[in-house]
């Protein structure tokens, strides 16, 4: 891809966007680990804990998913961006990784309770299509709502503009409050 089109898809500063998006999914991948091998775990492992409920292993292994993704998306991905209310923050993130995983469970209880659907490909497959329905709605939702404080660079530029606006007022000239005084009386005084 030229640089133009990275930057109408990802904005100006692409190069950081791509970053971003790059430990976004290596945060994602190790979730995905997560939540694929837990579930199957449950469904089909030693013990078949949840082998009739694939609904419940769903969400088991979502939730412990969602949790890995929050450690690692608020300390790495979106570490510039976390805001200063972490209760806020942590409930958008709820809210988000619940519509991820409605979102997520749809295409499975699709081919569970539509289709009739069940056994470990079926499963996997339409458990990979929740997951890749519900990366893209994280990431948005994420950025969008989750991780909304300034950017280290947004500070950075607007903390360097302060401080050249604290410099350009220091060395500007002070005028006496008497000078100007002395100045409007001189002008009326000369225009009568």
């Amino acid at each position: 891809m030229t640089t133009a089109v990275l930057t109408r898809l990802l904005g100006p500063d692409h190069r950081a966007r791509l970053l971003e998006l790059a430990r976004f999914l290596s945060v994602g991948g190790v979730a995905f680990v997560v939540d694929v091998g837990l579930y199957n775990l449950l469904r089909f492992g030693p013990g078949e804990l949840l082998a009739e409920k694939p609904i419940t292993a769903k969400v088991v292994a979502t939730l412990v998913a969602t949790l890995v993704s929050w450690v690692g998306n608020r300390l790495w991905t979106f570490a510039s961006q976390r805001t200063q209310h972490r209760g806020r923050e942590l409930f958008l993130f709820v809210v988000v990784n619940g519509l991820g995983l409605a979102v997520g469970a749809a295409p499975l209880a699709f081919s569970q309770y539509v289709l009739h659907l069940d056994g470990p490909v079926p499963d996997n497959v339409a458990n990979l299509i929740g997951i890749a329905l519900g990366t893209v709605l994280r990431y948005v939702g994420y950025k969008q709502w989750v991780f909304t404080g300034a950017d280290a660079a947004d500070e950075a530029v607007d903390e360097h503009a302060a401080q050249e606006a604290a410099v350009a007022l220091a060395v500007q000239p002070v005028v006496p409050l008497g000078a100007v005084v002395a100045a409007e009386e001189h002008l009326e005084h000369h225009d009568d």
